[in-house]
């Protein structure tokens, strides 16, 4: 008896809350409007060019040493270089100091003279100082 009278209280609620509780969509569902998104983001027009063919060896090459503004990209530089002289003593290092923000060949202030920098390295290595 009691379980019955517990069926029927939780039926009779469910039917009160029903006629209160109307969906928000319900209401005004001819006024609704959906705006279709395409998940695909703009397409670049610069084709994709693979990376630069990997030197054989470091021996006798001269490498640069690309080093952005923050505060530990030159003593990155600094190791990297040590490194490089003692694993091949006859590689030359350059080392391109950048203090600007965001620099690439085509934003620097220095642009010529980055560019000019890159012609005559053989190998290129970026430090980001995060």
């Amino acid at each position: 008896m009691r379980r019955l009278a517990s069926i029927l209280i939780a039926v009779f609620f469910i039917v009160l809350a029903e006629g209160f509780y109307t969906a928000p969509l319900a209401r005004d569902v001819k006024d609704v409007q959906y705006e279709v998104l395409s998940p695909w983001a703009e397409v670049d027009p610069i084709a994709f060019r693979g990376i630069s063919p990997r030197l054989e060896t470091l021996a006798g090459k001269k490498i640069g040493l690309f080093v952005n503004f923050k505060r530990a990209a030159k003593p990155m530089a600094a190791a990297v270089e040590k490194r490089l002289k003692e694993k091949f003593p006859t590689c030359e290092t350059s080392i391109f100091e950048s203090r600007e923000p965001n620099v690439t060949e085509t934003e620097t202030k220095n642009r010529e003279k980055f560019a000019a920098w890159v012609k005559e390295m053989d190998a290129v290595v970026a430090m980001v100082g995060d």
